[in-house]
C-alpha cells in the first residue's frame, strides 16, 4: 500500500506543476512577444511614413544646395506657384523643385561645368515640351503642340517667366497688352484707330478673344481667324459681349451666317464707324450684292456716297431678322 501512495504524490505533484507552468508561461510566452509584434508595426509604420518624409527632405536639400549658388533664382522660386511642388510627392522627387524643370541636378552640384537642362539656351520647341509634360491637360494647353505660336517658334518663356515674373498672375515677363504688342505690332496700330475695342483701356484684353496656347485658325473669306476662343469662324467669341446680333433668326443674312463677323467688320480696328471695312456702306454691301436691278440701280452705284442711299436705310435688320427675309424693318 505504500507503492500507491507514492505514486499518487507523484501524480498530484506533476499535475500541479504543469497547472503553475501554465500560469506562468502565458506572461512569459506573451511577455516575450508583445515588444516584438510593437516592434515589427513600428517597423512597418516608419516603412511607410519615412518614404515620404525622405522625399520631402530631399527636395528641401536640393533647393538648399541650389540655393549655394543661385540664392536669387531660389528666393523668387519660393514665391511662385511651381513652388507647391515641393509638397507633391506624386510623381516622385523628379517632379519636385528644381530638378522638375531642370533635370538631375547632382552631377552640377558637384561639378558646376556639367550643366542641367538651360531654358535660356535650349531650343523653342525642345522648351514647349518640357513644359507641357505639367501643363498638357486642360483646355487652355491642350492644343499648344499645334499652336500658331509654336508654328512661329515662340516658346513658353518668350512669354512666361518662371523666376523674374512681372505680374503675379501666369507669370508672364510683360502685363497685357504689351507683351503681345511686343510681336503684333500691326494690331498695336488697328488698337490705336478712332473706332475699336477698349483694349488699350483695359475693358478687354487679347486673351478674352484669343486662347495664346492654341485652338486652331481656317481662312474665312479674306481674313485668317487665329487661335480665337470657342469657334473657328469667330463668331461666339464676338457673341460673349454681342448677344443682340447672335440670333439664331428666322432670315438670316448669309454673309453672317457663312463667313461670320469678319465679313464686313474689322475685328481689332479701323477708320471707319462700327469697325466696317468700308466708309461707304454701299460699297460694303456691293461685295455681294452686285446684281440689285431695277429700282435699286440709283442706290446701289457705287459713286453714290450719301448716306441717305445706303442700303441700311431700308434693310436695317442686317445681322438676321424674324419678321423679313429681306432683312427690312
Amino acid at each position: 500500500m505504500k507503492r500507491p501512495n507514492k505514486t499518487l504524490q507523484l501524480c498530484v505533484g506533476g499535475v500541479l506543476f504543469f497547472l503553475s507552468g501554465l500560469i506562468v508561461a502565458p506572461q512569459t510566452v506573451f511577455g516575450g512577444q508583445q515588444p516584438q509584434e510593437a516592434a515589427s508595426s513600428a517597423t512597418a509604420s516608419n516603412q511607410d511614413k519615412p518614404a515620404d518624409a525622405t522625399a520631402d527632405a530631399s527636395a528641401s536639400a536640393e533647393a538648399e544646395t541650389c540655393q549655394t549658388c543661385h540664392q536669387d533664382i531660389t528666393t523668387s522660386f519660393e514665391k511662385s506657384p511651381h513652388w507647391k511642388t515641393m509638397n507633391d510627392t506624386r510623381g516622385g522627387h523628379s517632379k519636385q523643385g528644381c530638378e522638375a524643370c531642370h533635370g538631375p541636378g547632382g552631377d552640377h552640384a558637384d561639378d558646376p561645368s556639367k550643366p542641367v537642362f538651360d531654358f535660356k539656351k535650349a531650343k523653342p520647341e525642345t522648351i514647349t515640351d518640357r513644359c507641357l509634360t505639367c501643363h498638357a491637360s486642360g483646355s487652355e494647353h491642350m492644343s499648344a503642340s499645334n499652336s500658331f505660336h509654336r508654328q512661329n517658334d515662340v516658346s513658353c518663356t518668350s512669354c512666361h517667366s518662371m523666376h523674374h515674373a512681372k505680374t503675379r498672375e501666369h507669370l508672364l515677363v510683360k502685363a497685357e497688352p504689351e507683351l503681345c504688342y511686343s510681336c503684333h505690332l500691326q494690331q498695336r496700330a488697328q488698337f490705336n484707330m478712332p473706332f475699336r475695342h477698349r483694349v488699350n483701356e483695359g475693358l478687354i484684353q487679347c486673351t478674352d478673344c484669343h486662347n495664346q496656347h492654341g485652338t486652331g485658325g481656317v481662312l474665312e473669306g479674306d481674313h485668317l481667324v487665329r487661335q480665337v476662343r470657342t469657334s473657328a469662324s469667330g463668331d461666339m467669341v464676338c457673341f460673349k459681349c454681342h448677344g443682340d446680333k447672335q440670333g439664331p433668326f428666322v432670315f438670316e443674312h448669309a454673309a453672317v451666317r457663312l463667313e461670320g463677323c469678319g465679313s464686313c467688320h474689322i475685328a481689332h480696328g479701323g477708320a471707319n464707324a462700327h469697325m466696317l471695312k468700308y466708309s461707304n456702306v454701299n460699297l460694303l454691301c456691293l461685295q455681294c450684292h452686285t446684281n440689285s436691278p431695277g429700282i435699286h440701280a440709283t442706290v446701289m452705284d457705287a459713286n453714290q456716297s450719301h448716306y441717305e442711299q445706303a442700303c441700311v436705310n431700308c434693310h436695317v435688320k442686317i445681322h438676321g431678322s424674324n419678321f423679313n427675309g429681306l432683312l427690312d424693318r
